[in-house]
């Protein structure tokens, strides 16, 4: 199963955590750990690219593992692009869980 944490400060997301496999198909044709892989690294990606944004980033070697942390402090307006991309990040990983919910569990701390 996949375990998602969203960590929050006042209601902004300061980091994320996604770790553990679906396996909800054979290696290569997990279609649940593509759809979450290709959400949560498109939107690294996205926010690093149009927020001008570094992102604290760690990763497993073997894959099954990432742990993305926000810069402690970034300028208001940054802030608030960061927020909209990590959010719509979650809604599309809720997307995930609310069809796939046997491989996939979102929890908020």
């Amino acid at each position: 199963m996949i375990q998602v944490t969203v960590f929050r400060t006042d209601k902004q997301i300061t980091a994320f955590e996604l770790s553990g496999h679906a396996e909800s198909g054979p290696y290569g044709y997990d279609l649940v750990c593509a759809g979450v892989s290709a959400v949560s690294i498109g939107t690294v990606n996205a926010v690093m690219e149009l927020c001008d944004t570094n992102l604290e980033i760690e990763q497993g070697a073997e894959g099954g593992y990432l742990h993305v942390t926000l810069p402690k402090r970034l300028p208001y307006e940054q802030m608030g692009k960061v927020q909209l991309l990590f959010e719509g990040m979650l809604i599309s990983l809720k997307s995930i869980e609310l069809e796939y919910s046997q491989f996939i569990k979102i929890e908020n701390k």
